[in-house]
């Protein structure tokens, strides 16, 4: 099966390599940019502009959103496939716990 990245105007674009951003854990280095597939040299660029804007960052810190956003569109600007571990399932990403606890109902 394979992907394609749609352009603005409707072109379909065939990708030219795929990368994996693996969450490490909370100890310093936070993140590995694992090359899956395609251009060597593309991937190795774009694994040092995501150092560069991930390196100090956790996923539950404030600035982790606007970059995540970052990096995927330079990904879709190279045309590249993203995958993103962050060793927590989706829809446990986007939950929101509430602040305060209520009492159980008696």
């Amino acid at each position: 099966m394979s992907q394609v990245i749609m352009e603005n105007e409707g072109e379909e674009i065939e990708p030219i390599g795929q990368v994996r951003i693996v969450y490490l854990g909370p100890v310093e280095p936070h993140w590995d940019v694992v090359g899956v597939w395609g251009d060597e040299e593309a991937i190795e660029s774009f694994h040092t502009r995501v150092n560069a804007r991930l390196v100090l960052l956790p996923p539950h810190d404030p600035q982790f959103r606007r970059n995540r956003e970052r990096v995927n569109r330079d990904a879709e600007r190279e045309h590249l496939l993203l995958e993103w571990d962050l060793g927590i399932p989706e829809e446990a990403e986007v939950q929101v716990t509430p602040a305060v606890e209520e009492p159980p109902a008696t």
